[in-house]
């Protein structure tokens, strides 16, 4: 009786657990944290929770300074035939550096960044800048749907200016009202005070943010660090996030479907929905999913260590910050550039929208918190997020020379609820700044599919 017994027990706990427990959906789980300088105002104060415009600003002290920088600048030259093989070359960095000084117009594109109106409020203790536009010519009784979209590094909000007027565009089917904020401790988001601000951190402050203008659901797309911190936070609350779009997938577990597709997909590529330029994406594998990342990785060893160390010379070098920050913009783009005297830079991005992003750095001295934010994130490997599904409807815009390959059955693998999988006929790393018109048809063709089935 006793052994009876036992098994009807560890058979009803086996069935309990398959039929209940097994389909249960795993919501993530944050704590409020505080941010600020200092101690955390008592608990009976109440957060100021206002709304303040602000206006990047260009003064002529600061471009001043900048150019007497750049004017004490030591050369170092370049290994011959070396073109961007070794990093950037220091013959077309003398050239970007030269338009820098003379015919970079950065007034100008002050005036450019403050066509849209920003703002900034203050949330867990730290000032969270954002733009925040709003579509024209709304008929009377529509309703606009909100969306937020989230940079990554060495980017900035700058990245989406190009897709800003597509997105709300009057003759748009959707009116699409768009909050785009500057990560906290990126361009002119007052950075943590604190050690352990994440991506879980982020999500959380960026929740709060739509919250407080008064979003109750919406939608959210990101690249880079974006990405993971808007599945972030469709993993905190999936009831507000009502659709998320991406363009850089991260995060995925290694499982049973992924090695098999590695060690098999070569050669039964049907088996696994492997594409033909997938194939040649992905395969060999060694080479394109190991050798390759660890070449173009090592920054993210410095950052994810030391990034106050090399930080501190970046913030003081603005020609040594936009080589460092303009490399990424040549192989991130395209792997083959490395091997072009130039690095392609200008292929795909104007000089000026690429030292407009630096600028942003520059003036705004934030590249050092920028780092650090690798630090924070690679603190716990296999993080509660890392681990648990994404069930809201998801998009994957797959651009082919992304830093890491991926395809529909790895994506699959965290995003349960994947609606599409789009891949674009060109486009990098930088998709939203390299191909706006790409990016934009996306989001809104995606927007529109769950729009019309709620």
């Amino acid at each position: 009786m006793l052994v009876e017994a036992l098994v009807t027990a560890a058979v009803g706990s086996l069935v309990y657990w398959w039929v209940f427990l097994r389909n249960k959906r795993k919501v993530l789980t944050s704590e409020d944290g505080w941010w600020g300088a200092g101690q955390p105002p008592p608990g009976d104060e109440a957060e100021d929770a206002s709304i303040r415009p602000f206006t990047v600003s260009c003064s002529q002290e600061e471009l001043e300074d900048l150019y007497r920088r750049i004017d004490a600048t030591r050369p170092s030259p370049s290994l011959e035939d070396s073109r961007f093989q070794y990093g950037f070359n220091s013959q077309c960095l003398s050239r970007v550096v030269s338009y820098w000084r003379r015919d970079f117009d950065w007034k100008r594109q002050v005036d450019r960044i403050n066509q849209y109106p920003h703002y900034k409020t203050n949330i867990e203790g730290i000032d969270v800048h954002y733009v925040h536009v709003k579509p024209r010519d709304v008929p009377v009784g529509a309703r606009t749907v909100p969306v937020l979209l989230v940079h990554g590094w060495p980017g900035s909000f700058y990245e989406f200016y190009g897709m800003l007027p597509l997105l709300v565009a009057p003759g748009n089917q959707l009116h699409l009202e768009v909050i785009c904020p500057s990560l906290p401790g990126y361009g002119f988001s007052e950075a943590p005070h604190k050690k352990g601000f994440d991506g879980v951190c982020a999500a959380r402050v960026f929740h709060k943010l739509m919250q407080r203008l008064g979003f109750q659901k919406f939608y959210a797309h990101g690249g880079d660090w974006g990405s993971m911190v808007t599945t972030i936070m469709s993993q905190l609350q999936p009831d507000v996030v009502k659709g998320l779009h991406i363009n850089f997938v991260v995060s995925m577990q290694l499982n049973v479907a992924m090695v098999t597709s590695l060690l098999l997909g070569r050669r039964f590529p049907a088996l696994f929905g492997f594409s033909e330029l997938q194939v040649q994406q992905v395969f060999p594998a060694l080479e394109n999913m190991l050798a390759v990342p660890i070449r173009e990785s090592g920054y993210m060893h410095i950052q994810a260590t030391k990034p106050d160390t090399v930080g501190r010379g970046l913030n003081d070098s603005p020609v040594g910050l936009a080589a460092y920050i303009l490399e990424k913009f040549s192989t991130w783009t395209d792997k083959s550039f490395k091997n072009l005297e130039d690095g392609g830079l200008t292929k795909k991005f104007s000089m000026d929208d690429l030292l407009t992003n630096v600028m942003i750095y520059w003036t705004s001295g934030s590249i050092v918190s920028s780092m650090r934010f690798y630090k924070e994130n690679f603190r716990v490997i296999n993080a509660p997020h890392v681990r648990i599904p994404v069930y809201v409807p998801t998009a994957v815009a797959s651009f082919p020379n992304e830093l890491l390959p991926t395809t529909q059955l790895w994506v699959r693998q965290k995003y349960k609820n994947l609606r599409s999988f789009t891949v674009m006929p060109r486009g990098g790393h930088f998709a939203a700044m390299e191909e706006p018109q790409l990016m934009a048809d996306d989001l809104l063709a995606f927007i529109s599919s769950v729009e019309e089935k709620n």
